[in-house]
């Protein structure tokens, strides 16, 4: 299972992109979102995954509510419209912020360029490469209408969450077997949490 949160300033199409994703169809009212949850299964690099989506507000009153969706994801997607340069500085704010509630610079992130298919676009994909650069993460230029990149940016963040589980996952010892050893083996474990 993955938690994933889609994150961004107004009106940039977070809703849309999820929608786009999980459902296949563009949203084409748009109400300002307060959080909505979807659920996706879906198959990365030929695993199946179950994904759980948290679509987050860009609403000030309402960053409570975002603030704990940043606890609870484990990745996250940050969107920005190319034709609102507004919401691409505000990609420095939500990094700062995310970083300062994880308390870490390892989390799983992808840079989402939304909305491609405008012909008034005001950001330049060079200045969201990089962005994404400077900020070491991934990036996708996508379109929640067309349906262009919508799939590549959440199975981008999936494998981004996978690098980093991996990475962080202890390194067996030969005298401290991991669980998938022991289950080989046949010895029986049990977790409390």
């Amino acid at each position: 299972m993955y938690k994933l949160a889609v994150m961004g300033t107004c009106s940039v199409g977070k809703t849309a992109l999820t929608m786009q994703f999980t459902e296949h169809r563009f949203a084409t009212q748009h109400d300002a979102t307060i959080q909505n949850f979807y659920r996706k299964k879906t198959v990365v690099n030929k695993e199946r995954c179950q994904l759980h989506i948290v679509d987050t507000t860009g609403t000030a009153e309402y960053y409570p509510l975002r603030n704990h969706s940043v606890h609870w994801g484990e990745g996250f997607l940050f969107v920005y419209a190319v034709n609102d340069p507004h919401s691409f500085e505000n990609v420095n704010l939500f990094w700062d912020h995310l970083r300062r509630l994880k308390g870490t610079d390892r989390v799983p992130v992808v840079l989402v360029a939304n909305k491609v298919d405008v012909t008034d676009r005001l950001v330049d994909p060079t200045q969201g490469e990089e962005m994404a650069r400077n900020l070491g993460v991934t990036y996708v230029e996508a379109s929640a209408k067309t349906g262009q990149g919508v799939e590549q940016a959440f199975h981008e963040l999936v494998r981004e969450i996978r690098r980093i589980r991996a990475e962080e996952e202890p390194k067996s010892h030969p005298s401290h077997p991991n669980i998938e050893q022991r289950e080989a083996s046949g010895f029986n474990c049990c977790t409390i949490q």
